[in-house]
């Protein structure tokens, strides 16, 4: 009963002992809810910035690059070389259904104007116009002064009134306008390209559930104000908001302000785009408001708890042995046992805690089973630099790397994938097999004392090798045996080849990141080196300021040529050629991707001007630019070129060649027979016909067996021989009517085509 009376007086001691964290708690609850409800505000303004400015970004890329396409349209680039009228209508009529294809739901745009100052035209939704008599072509004008040939601006929208609805009628007073010098590709700009989003489409896109206690706008880059509530601050500068003009710095994204007497809490976030600043104002008011009920509600909460304790308390000191008697019925122990055993109920208890410390320490021992995929996680996260780094070495003490961090001097990360060549018994659905099997014999060459464990991540083994050799020399001969030696057994035992990327040596587990993605930036060489290499980080050439590239425009335009003509075996070697021009230049691997990018967007441009849509040749999941980024290799890019976009296209040529051949034949030989007594070329011909003159050259070649010049060379002295033969021109004006200098290379042409002279030949054929 002594013991149970002192316990008796600790446990209502304890009690009163506990309600003073609460009473602290709630203190603190209060005195710090205002910053914390302020912080999560702030953090809520941001994120939501955040995705209004991807929002806003979203639409302003899909109308930059809708814009784009049409700009470098063959219509376009037609219409901006001469004057339109009523007689050029199928030209305007094209030029119309370009712009109408641009003003779709997802571009939201009001309208798409071009203005051609040389020639003098303008054309909008309305209609095509004289541009000296529009009321604002002198403000359009201005634009052509701006150092850039491609900006956004804000604009009045009565510049871009609608006859229908007046010069006042727009309902929207302001556009934002993508304005783009014409030519695109010319260095001499006469004309102007607009497409307009109204202020109230864009300001949609700033009304959130989660900003009706905030004020959202935009600025650009001059701090004037681009999209706000309200319509009449439109196109003014920040401060006619109530704030300030500001730096807009990317340090801390936040500040305070003081508007018409009030505080206002204001977050901002700057676009990499085009350098706007969204902003957001939110009341301190509204703010301290929430603050306000949370602190009293945490108020009400701690007064019930202190009751609650006191009630406790009380309870429990009079009723004290009810606990112990409910603690030895949950371990199993019955009273009379106790008695029996001439022990009390403490004793007891002790007993079965000692016995729950035996269980603990089983339960450890199982638990240091599983130390490896733990460690392998924390690994995983310290490659990704997800891990504080003042805590990386007590915790590899903590796996069991205490060893290692004591002695390694000198560190260095290994990176390995996985080669699929042609002539391989194994397909990429291997991969993962393959990268389990190299795992295991990456930790069955190299011993324990000097690596940690081996990490499979992203298709690559990660190996973190150490030593305690401190001379670099010497470590960069260690390492180097080890990852010749371990990519030799692979090969023997796998039968697969490996690729393996070396870090810089380092000095510091906190460096583990860097030397991985040092690793992972070395095996990108396999672009230029090929298979089966082993590279240092050190060796890639990272020190290269300017890109020295020419790019084989010639060899493209043949490639498109046999692609259009279904020459398959042609091509693929035109293709070969292309693309060991290209690796032939020294660059950095991410280097190569331009001229291959090029290449592949010069490819979808020709389909476009052919007419083929990209999903009557790919339908894959991903787009074909980001299924290009992922190949490693030339042996797997030449392939993926071939395969999944060269084949197709020739197949879809060599079905139109059957029908197109003839009729493109048939129309050469139209020319040729109106127009044989004019100074008539190929590239005429190909003009007239909207077609590349190579390619009509070859259609016509192998429709009749002649080139075009043999063919109208003949066509000539047929005629030459009828008027001859039935009438009396003289011979040196039927040799100005087909195109010769003078009548001596007229008569020495008919000589060696007749073998006699014209003069000769009408006597001839008359008698």
């Amino acid at each position: 009963m002594r013991s149970l009376s002192y316990l008796s007086k600790l446990t209502i001691f304890g009690f009163l002992l506990s309600t003073l964290p609460v009473l602290f708690i709630g203190t603190f609850a209060y005195v710090t809810s205002s910053k914390e409800i302020k912080q999560n505000v702030n953090q809520s303004n941001l994120q939501l910035l955040m995705q209004i400015n991807s929002n806003v970004e979203q639409k302003l890329i899909t109308v930059n690059h809708t814009f784009n396409q049409v700009l470098n349209s063959t219509v376009l680039k037609k219409a901006m070389n001469q004057q339109l009228s009523a007689d050029q209508f199928m030209l305007y009529d094209d030029l119309r259904n370009e712009l109408r294809h641009m003003q779709s739901f997802d571009t939201k745009l009001e309208d798409v104007v071009l203005i051609n100052e040389r020639y003098n035209w303008m054309i909008k939704n309305s209609g095509l116009y004289p541009y000296e008599q529009y009321p604002y072509n002198e403000q359009l004008s201005e634009l052509l002064e701006s150092p850039e040939n491609s900006f956004w601006t804000l604009l009045p929208a009565e510049w871009f009134y609608s006859e229908e609805q007046g010069r006042g009628g727009a309902a929207c007073g302001n556009v934002i306008s993508l304005v783009k010098k014409l030519p695109a590709s010319g260095l001499d700009k006469h004309g102007l390209a607009f497409a307009n989003i109204t202020t109230c489409q864009l300001e949609q896109l700033l009304e959130s559930k989660d900003s009706q206690h905030s004020t959202m706008m935009v600025l650009d880059d001059q701090q004037r104000i681009l999209l706000h509530p309200n319509a009449a601050l439109i196109g003014k500068t920040v401060t006619a908001s109530g704030l300030s003009e500001q730096s807009w710095d990317k340090s801390s994204n936040q500040f305070q302000a003081t508007i018409d007497h009030k505080e206002y809490s204001v977050s901002y976030l700057r676009s990499e785009l085009n350098g706007w600043v969204y902003v957001s104002i939110t009341s301190m008011s509204s703010i301290m408001k929430h603050s306000n009920k949370i602190g009293l509600y945490t108020l009400y909460i701690c007064l019930i708890m202190l009751a609650l304790s006191m009630l406790i308390a009380w309870l429990v000191s009079r009723r004290m042995y009810s606990p112990i008697q409910l603690l030895l019925n949950q371990i199993g122990e019955r009273f009379t046992d106790i008695k029996a055993r001439k022990t009390d109920e403490f004793q007891a208890i002790g007993e079965r805690v000692h016995y729950l410390f035996q269980s603990k320490h089983k339960l450890e021992q199982e638990m240091s089973q599983h130390i490896q995929q733990v460690s392998i996680f924390y690994l995983m996260k310290a490659l990704q630099s997800s891990v504080k780094e003042q805590d990386m070495t007590v915790k590899l003490r903590q796996f069991g790397y205490g060893e290692q961090v004591d002695s390694w001097k000198s560190m260095a990360v290994i990176t390995m994938q996985i080669d699929f060549l042609e002539e391989s018994r194994y397909s990429k659905n291997d991969l993962d097999l393959l990268l389990f099997a190299a795992h295991n014999i990456i930790d069955e060459l190299i011993p324990s004392s000097q690596r940690l464990e081996s990490v499979i991540m992203d298709q690559t083994v990660i190996i973190i090798f150490g030593s305690s050799q401190s001379d670099a020399a010497l470590f960069h001969n260690e390492i180097y045996a080890v990852t010749e030696h371990l990519q030799q057994q692979i090969s023997a035992v796998l039968s697969v080849q490996t690729s393996l990327g070396l870090s810089l040596p380092f000095h510091s587990f906190s460096q583990i990141s860097t030397a991985y993605r040092e690793g992972l930036e070395a095996l990108k060489q396999r672009i230029k080196l090929g298979h089966g290499i082993i590279i240092q980080y050190e060796n890639v050439a990272a020190d290269k300021a300017n890109l020295q590239l020419n790019y084989p425009s010639h060899l493209e335009n043949e490639l498109f040529d046999a692609i259009k003509l279904s020459e398959q075996e042609h091509a693929y070697d035109l293709l070969k050629q292309l693309l060991q021009t290209v690796f032939s230049a020294e660059l950095l691997p991410h280097e190569y991707q331009i001229p291959l990018s090029r290449l592949l967007n010069n490819i979808i441009i020709m389909m476009q001007e052919s007419g083929i849509s990209v999903s009557h040749v790919y339908s894959g999941s991903s787009s074909l630019p980001e299924q290009l980024l992922r190949l490693q290799t030339k042996t797997e890019i030449e392939e993926w070129f071939r395969a999944s976009i060269m084949e197709p296209l020739i197949h879809i040529f060599k079905d139109r060649q059957e029908a197109q051949y003839h009729n493109i034949s048939e129309k050469i030989i139209d020319l040729v027979q109106h127009h044989y007594d004019t100074d008539l070329t190929l590239e005429e011909c190909a003009s007239r016909l909207h077609y590349n003159a190579n390619y009509l050259s070859s259609v016509f070649r192998k429709e009749t067996s002649h080139s075009f010049s043999e063919y109208l060379s003949m066509y000539r002295f047929k005629m030459a021989r009828q008027w001859l033969v039935e009438t009396d021109l003289p011979i040196k004006d039927i040799a100005a009517r087909l195109r010769y200098n003078n009548p001596q290379n007229f008569i020495r042409s008919f000589r060696k085509q007749e073998g006699i002279t014209p003069g000769q030949y009408r006597e001839k054929k008359r008698g």
